[in-house]
């Protein structure tokens, strides 16, 4: 199994989510988040002058997949959140032991 985050726009979170669904990976996580990458924030115009925003606000999109289902969900999020500009986002993905449903106790990739 694999975790997958992915850090996306906070707009375009609604149809990533959608398509994840529609493609049978309906069991994900959403957290709002700041960050940064490379493009180092941006800078704004105000009636005062210019101003940096450091941090951006991100939505970070966790689903948990088998390892054969991991390319298909990075395409589906690729495809869903891209804009073609900077800030698009990242996404990591991680290698999970184990998965245990706290209700029931039951392990493994079924659970997920």
């Amino acid at each position: 199994m694999k975790k997958i985050e992915a850090i996306i726009r906070p707009e375009k979170l609604n149809l990533a989510r959608k398509i994840l669904d529609q493609n049978g990976f309906s069991s994900i996580t959403v957290s709002d988040v700041l960050g940064r990458g490379r493009q180092k924030g941006i800078a704004l115009q105000w009636r005062a002058g210019e101003y940096r925003v450091e941090l951006l606000p991100k939505v970070k999109l966790e689903v948990v997949v088998d390892d054969d289902d991991v390319e298909k969900v990075v395409d589906l999020i690729c495809d869903s959140a891209k804009t073609g500009e900077a800030g698009d986002g990242k996404i990591f993905i991680y290698p999970l032991e184990d998965v245990v449903r706290v209700r029931t106790r039951e392990r493994g990739s079924l659970v997920v």
